[in-house]
Order: C-alpha cells, then sequence, then structure tokens
C-alpha cells in the first residue's frame, strides 16, 4: 500500500528538536522511531529488547562499557538488550 511508505528526510523536516523521539511506523510490538542527535547522552540500557540505530544524515558515537562503535551515513547498529550504552 502506497499510504503506509514512510519518507525519512520528510518526516525529519518536521521537527528541529533533539533527542525527542517521533513514532513514524509500528510493527508488531515495536515502534520505529526517528531522533535528532547532538552531544553526550545518559548510560542506560533496555532490559527487555535491543536497540537498533540507523544513521541517515551525519555520523554518531555508541558509547558501550568496553569501547565505543562508531557509526557514519547509511550504518546501523544493534545494542543488545541489557547493554549499557551512551549515544
Amino acid at each position: 500500500m502506497q499510504s503506509d511508505v514512510v519518507n525519512l528526510s520528510e518526516k525529519f523536516s518536521k521537527f528541529a528538536e533533539h533527542r525527542s523521539p517521533r513514532v513514524v511506523a509500528e510493527m508488531n510490538d515495536y515502534q520505529i522511531k526517528l531522533a535528532k542527535f547532538q552531544g553526550d547522552f545518559v548510560w542506560h540500557d533496555h532490559k527487555d529488547t535491543d536497540e537498533v540505530f540507523l544513521v541517515v544524515k551525519g555520523a554518531m558515537g555508541i558509547e558501550l562499557r568496553d569501547g565505543t562503535v562508531h557509526l557514519s551515513e547509511g550504518e546501523v547498529y544493534v545494542v543488545p538488550k541489557g547493554v549499557e550504552h551512551r549515544p
């Protein structure tokens, strides 16, 4: 269905706030969220679910207790559930 297509560029253009995730789609019991990042975030984990980071534009680092994962445009990384991290 054409109405189910989500254009990420269009969705990103609708907000300017950083660290204010927006739900753009849902699948089963999961929400697909977009967020803009700038600066460091807080250390946290997710006990019951993995967390996916997909860089659409720019670059980011995800600090883990044993190192940092660096992502560039077009790259994706999955933080396993229970792993403490700081985007």
